[in-house]
């Protein structure tokens, strides 16, 4: 078996590793529609086992919770573990990655949730183990926030983050849209949910930014010139000069496909 290091993306290991606090305060939350996709889509109910995978700080569990899912977290990073434990006492949170997770039964769990957490292990090795892992007809949903670009300041942040990202795992490269069509899952659907992120420049923004695991891996020096060019859109930009608190645009995008076939 594979070292949990060895097996993760070295911005992810170093990034999320050094900012863990940044995540927690920074990332938006999810829109409340996601919970009727959760109930019909994903079939998610009173007493459904959920693997919430990837889970990072519990910014998404929230919503298994609601849905009174039995949920099981999965998260290879220390740090990111100690503040779902500090969020959530009472859930048990595996260290495991995608990839193996042989602390979980095959064919015991109704759905796996990957918020905000796919692109990182969109392999062949981690679709065989989410496929392992589901009941027959199990669902599989896959969930990013992402910045609403159209908005020109948010596209102007979105430059500077994007000039920073080079071959790292991200939704927007596309990569992880690679391993489907896979063979044992019907084919995936999509659907899309508006929301904004509210509050002050400096955790919507700034603690937003230095939760993304490629700026966090980066030297002091090279965050610190990163860093002075978003202070200064929030400085001079209409949308956002003296504002105390300041909504960003989201759309929070959801797939999902069933498993129905054996590997």
């Amino acid at each position: 078996m594979k070292n949990i290091r060895d097996i993760l993306h070295w911005s992810a290991f170093t990034g999320y590793l050094r900012n863990a606090d940044a995540y927690s305060r920074g990332r938006p939350g999810y829109p409340p529609e996601i919970n009727d996709w959760l109930r019909t889509t994903l079939q998610i109910k009173n007493h459904s086992e959920v693997l919430d995978l990837g889970a990072g700080t519990g910014k998404f569990t929230q919503r298994l919770v609601d849905l009174g899912a039995h949920v099981t977290a999965v998260e290879p990073i220390k740090e990111m573990r100690d503040k779902f434990k500090e969020r959530w006492p009472d859930i048990e949170v595996i260290e495991a990655t995608a990839q193996q997770m042989p602390q979980v039964r095959s064919g015991s769990i109704d759905a796996v949730v990957c918020a905000h957490s796919f692109h990182w292990f969109a392999t062949e090795e981690a679709m065989k183990e989410i496929h392992r892992v589901l009941k027959p007809g199990g669902r599989l949903g896959l969930i990013w926030n992402l910045r609403d670009a159209s908005v020109d300041w948010v596209g102007q942040l979105a430059a500077i983050v994007s000039a920073e990202a080079g071959e790292n795992p991200r939704y927007y490269s596309g990569d992880w849209r690679k391993v489907f069509p896979y063979a044992g899952f019907s084919l995936s659907t999509e659907k899309h949910f508006p929301h904004l992120h509210t509050g002050s420049p400096e955790d919507v923004i700034i603690n937003r930014i230095k939760s993304i695991s490629f700026i966090a891996s980066k030297t002091p020096e090279e965050q610190a010139v990163i860093f002075d060019k978003v202070r200064q859109l929030i400085a001079t930009h209409p949308a956002l000069v003296n504002k105390e608190s300041i909504s960003v645009p989201y759309d929070t995008v959801a797939y999902h496909a069933a498993k129905i076939l054996p590997l």
